[in-house]
């Protein structure tokens, strides 16, 4: 067939007239496609997600239970904030629109409050600097202890009459009691003379409410 007699059958309308109406069943079809993917997956329909910050893990789950949504806490953090159980973080977030069956991730505010070390600071730190460390890891100072030693130097800490040592866990703003040297012993470069100091030395020791050795909880020391 020459060039000729194709161009010929080209110009013939019943060519133009299939490849219109296969152009126009192509279209169709597409057009039919994607509103059944709508239909079928139900795009643009959902439930858009509330601000569930603050609210009470119980009162956000029945409430969203209420749409189909489930709730799932994946994590917990603390915030002084916000009361304890309540809803930190949420995922999706809040405005997004999401269909019912969906997991809604969150966060919730711990029900206790966190555990911090206690730093080394017992015979190792004087009192303003033991008192900047402990208050920066969010502990409550009360009033210190006075007992016969070096002025402002740290012999022990204390709470709730406990006597504490260097790691021992405590929760954050926990009340606390340094207790310190009186100044009766000079500095600790002037203490060579109390080597042989010996809790036998009791009588010695006085609390700053009233110089009564029951309020001192065994802080007596030995200098080495």
């Amino acid at each position: 067939m020459s060039l000729k007699e194709i161009k010929e059958k080209l110009k013939a309308p019943i060519i133009w007239g299939n490849l219109l109406a296969v152009f126009i069943t192509v279209i169709v079809l597409f057009i039919a496609l994607i509103w059944w993917l709508n239909s079928y997956t139900h795009h643009g329909d959902g439930i858009e997600m509330p601000d569930l910050f603050g609210v009470n893990y119980q009162k956000a789950q029945n409430d969203l239970e209420k749409e189909g949504l489930i709730l799932v806490v994946n994590d917990s953090s603390y915030n002084k904030g916000i009361p304890s159980g309540c809803i930190l973080l949420q995922q999706p977030e809040k405005g997004m629109k999401v269909k019912q069956g969906r997991i809604v991730y969150v966060t919730i505010n711990s029900l206790t409050m966190p555990r911090v070390a206690i730093p080394d600071l017992i015979d190792n730190s004087s009192y303003r600097e033991a008192q900047a460390k402990l208050t920066a890891l969010d502990f409550k100072m009360l009033p210190p202890k006075l007992i016969d030693g070096e002025k402002d130097w740290v012999y022990g800490i204390q709470h709730e009459g406990r006597n504490l040592s260097a790691g021992d866990m405590v929760a954050k703003e926990s009340q606390l009691v340094l207790v310190i040297g009186n100044g009766s012993l000079g500095s600790r470069d002037d203490m060579s003379g109390y080597d042989d100091w010996s809790t036998s030395d009791s009588s010695r020791v006085r609390s700053s409410a009233g110089g009564a050795s029951d309020d001192i909880d065994d802080f007596l020391e030995v200098f080495e």
